[in-house]
């Protein structure tokens, strides 16, 4: 071993050794993750079922009862409340009794049987739009359903989705969370690392060593880098057992994608570390600068696609928008090394940008 190597890695030892005297860091960097995943994992869903409906049927007839049964058939709809007129209805939208109105107007029946429109209502909740969207677009499908169609077609539609045939939402949205989570912890136990060093006045032994500072820096990053790669095997397996989530492709590439990516977590936290020298502006810090790119700049919840594009380019300078997608094509569509080639170059670049400006940043000095 080289004397540099030697150095490195007993650096990374009293780091090491600094994490086993802290179990209330190990349980944050353990445990913490698999808490997240629980809660947003089974509290963010974007499948809507049992929406509210009330219905009004001023026709009563076996067709608008086969309407009305065809609509609440499914998991969708969930009737409530049955009304004689429109404006009993209003109340029960008004108060959130009711997300949703049905109403069949009397002459129902009779277009039906001669095969005219048929004159339906859907009264929707529209201070929920994304809801009031979907179950527009369930119902409308539905009743059209019940219109008989004519005897020759010119055009046969047959949609399948795939990568995520049932469209459940946990699916789109585990690697997501999946990144968020690497992030907020890699970021927050490295933030603290030097700053620590800091205010303790232990950093002041570093300098008197004849370790060098990318030898220090490496050495403090080493330990926490295993932490990271544990982390993810404990959120990829919670993700496979408790949420059904696919893993398609190479359990190698993913790995290594992550490591990138811990990387360059670890050197932003790192980075922060140095700058500040104070653990609670540190820990301040790592917060906002993880969660805000993470949730909102990442594809995670929103589409980069969407974005204007001061915000689109900001996305792609942070790794967490190239994890994300990454994950997503390799967890499910199962792609190889040439579709995430860009996405690890990326991530690569911003963690060499980080190590260099850390090593900079990072003096020889108590002083500031």
């Amino acid at each position: 071993m080289t004397p540099a190597l030697v150095r490195t890695t007993a650096l990374a030892r009293k780091e090491l050794a600094h994490l086993r005297r802290d179990p209330q860091m190990l349980a944050f960097a353990l445990v913490l993750p698999v808490i997240l995943l629980l809660l947003f994992g089974y509290a963010i869903s974007f499948d809507l079922d049992r929406i509210p409906l009330a219905v009004v049927d001023r026709d009563q007839t076996a067709q608008s009862r086969a309407l009305k049964q065809r609509l609440t058939a499914g998991k969708l709809f969930v009737e409530i409340a049955r009304a004689s007129s429109t404006e009993a209805v209003e109340p029960l939208l008004r108060r959130g009794v009711a997300r949703a109105a049905l109403v069949i107007d009397a002459d129902y029946a009779r277009h039906v049987l001669r095969g005219e429109p048929a004159p339906v209502q859907l009264i929707l909740d529209g201070a929920d739009n994304s809801t009031a969207a979907v179950a527009l677009g369930y119902a409308t499908a539905l009743a059209r359903a019940e219109i008989p169609a004519p005897p020759v077609l010119p055009v046969e539609v047959r949609a399948r989705a795939l990568f995520n045939p049932g469209l459940r939402s946990a699916i789109f949205i585990l690697p997501g969370l999946m990144t968020f989570i690497l992030a907020m912890v890699a970021v927050m136990l490295t933030a603290l690392t030097v700053a620590r060093e800091y205010e303790r006045g232990s950093m002041e032994q570093l300098f008197a060593t004849p370790a060098r500072r990318l030898e220090i820096i490496l050495g403090k990053l080493g330990p926490y880098f295993v932490l990271g790669l544990v982390q993810v095997l404990l959120v990829l397996t919670v993700g496979v057992a408790l949420f059904g989530l696919p893993v398609r492709g190479s359990l190698t590439l993913l790995f290594g994608v992550a490591s990138l990516f811990l990387l360059a977590m670890l050197g932003q936290g790192l980075l922060i570390s140095v700058v500040t020298r104070s653990q609670m502006i540190a820990s301040q810090i790592a917060v906002l600068s993880t969660l805000l790119p993470s949730l909102l700049l990442s594809g995670f919840i929103f589409p980069i696609s969407n974005m204007p594009l001061p915000l689109r380019i900001l996305a792609r300078i942070f790794p967490a928008s190239h994890l994300v997608s990454a994950l997503r094509a390799i967890l499910l569509r199962g792609n190889g090394p040439a579709e995430v080639a860009s996405d690890c170059v990326a991530i690569a670049a911003f963690f060499g940008v980080a190590l260099i400006v850390t090593t900079r940043r990072f003096r020889r000095t108590v002083g500031a």
